[in-house]
């Protein structure tokens, strides 16, 4: 079996989307509303030489050059979802709503495109809108009612907004149904921390 890359956006998407909701239950909910409006840089390959907010004036050549060859390959072949996804992806963190239109254009090549839901899900979460974020995940549990990410998740926003019985139920049968997957040992954790 040949890898593909698609499933590498789609474990990195959920990594990213669980690594959020997990933070996002372990302080109250003003430490939420500071956690999503952290005005600290990033301190990562991307941001690493920039002083002060990123902007036109301090974002690396390299990084520019970088999205505005993704954009004209997206232009070129709009039927290329592996590079919209890309691309969107990059949008996720400084153009939410540009990475917003993006996703919906993947979906509607393939509306059952887990890893795009997730990406939705993570750009919703980082804006701070919880509801956003909750009603796709609800839409990702009807499509995927088996996979035990979506079921986390679904646990993940219900301890956000404060309904530590109902998570501590959903992640509890979670850890039941599916005692050997990763997800389990993750609501171990998050059960640990209510």
């Amino acid at each position: 079996m040949k890898f593909k890359p698609i499933y590498l956006y789609g474990i990195v998407a959920a990594a990213v989307v669980i690594i959020l909701l997990i933070v996002s239950q372990t302080g109250s909910k003003e430490k939420l509303n500071a956690d999503i409006t952290n005005k600290e840089m990033p301190k990562d390959d991307v941001h690493k030489n920039l002083m002060g907010d990123p902007n036109g004036a301090n974002v690396s050549e390299e990084i520019k050059k970088r999205i505005a060859d993704l954009k004209k390959s997206v232009e070129a072949n709009p039927t290329d979802t592996l590079k919209m996804r890309e691309y969107a992806d990059f949008l996720a963190a400084h153009k939410p709503d540009e990475a917003l239109l993006y996703y919906q254009k993947i979906l509607d090549v393939d509306k059952n495109r887990k890893d795009i839901y997730f990406g939705i899900t993570f750009v919703y979460y980082n804006q701070g809108n919880l509801a956003k974020a909750e009603e796709v995940t609800r839409k990702m549990l009807v499509m995927f009612p088996n996979d035990p990410m979506v079921k986390y998740n679904v646990g993940a926003i219900e301890a956000t907004k404060g309904n530590k019985d109902k998570a501590r139920e959903i992640w509890t049968k979670l850890i039941k149904d599916f005692p050997n997957d990763k997800t389990s040992e993750l609501a171990k954790n998050s059960l640990n921390k209510l």
